[in-house]
């Protein structure tokens, strides 16, 4: 008598949580497409546009990120270094460069969800194009170690993995196509452990 009730109740639990968690798989299995890699950075020039896949849309709207506008951002990450290495917090690594035209810019340390990494109080996690410190030809260095270093220095979380996100604001190269032929920072593995 009541097999029947049972048989249709548990088939469409099945159905209903297999579905949702197929959907929560697809979701985190990527942000997107139409990535763009330019030495260890990447970014997805679409992910903001009207015309980003629908995939795209569902991750957004489940991170509840802040949305930017056509021209009025481009995010980059980086959880690689430039020779192909994950970033990891037991090795220290060295930014060089210049970042792309943009009225202003930041830089943060995070986590492998793209939330800023949990360091220690009073320790830098972020630096923005305004504070940090620049040579005569308007280059930088930052150094990114557990330890401090002089000069620009962004601290890492205790271990594992991470990533290096950086915003581009307010960009003339958020809005064009020619966003593969930008110039991005070059990130480099300066030594592990205790070296």
């Amino acid at each position: 008598m009541f097999r029947f009730p049972l048989f249709i109740a548990m088939t469409l639990i099945i159905a209903f949580g297999g579905g949702i968690m197929i959907s929560l798989y697809a979701l985190d299995a990527t942000a997107g497409f139409g990535a763009i890699k330019l030495g260890a950075w990447e970014a997805f020039p679409e992910l903001q546009t009207e015309s980003a896949d629908p995939y795209a849309k569902s991750h957004r709207a489940r991170a509840g990120r802040l949305l930017y506008g056509n021209a009025e951002g481009l995010m980059f990450t980086a959880k690689v270094d430039d020779a192909g290495d994950r970033l990891n917090a037991g090795c220290s690594y060295r930014i060089t460069g210049q970042t792309p035209p943009a009225r202003i810019w930041t830089l943060f340390t995070a986590d492998n969800s793209g939330n800023p990494a949990s360091l220690r109080p009073g320790l830098p996690g972020a630096m923005n194009s305004w504070t940090v410190l620049r040579q005569a030809d308007s280059s930088f260095s930052i150094e990114i170690a557990a330890h401090a270093r002089p000069g620009n220095w962004l601290a890492l979380p205790a271990a594992g993995t991470f990533q290096l996100v950086l915003t581009l604001f307010d960009t003339p190269t958020a809005g064009s196509s020619g966003v593969i032929d930008l110039s991005m920072p070059k990130l480099q593995k300066t030594g592990c452990g205790n070296a």
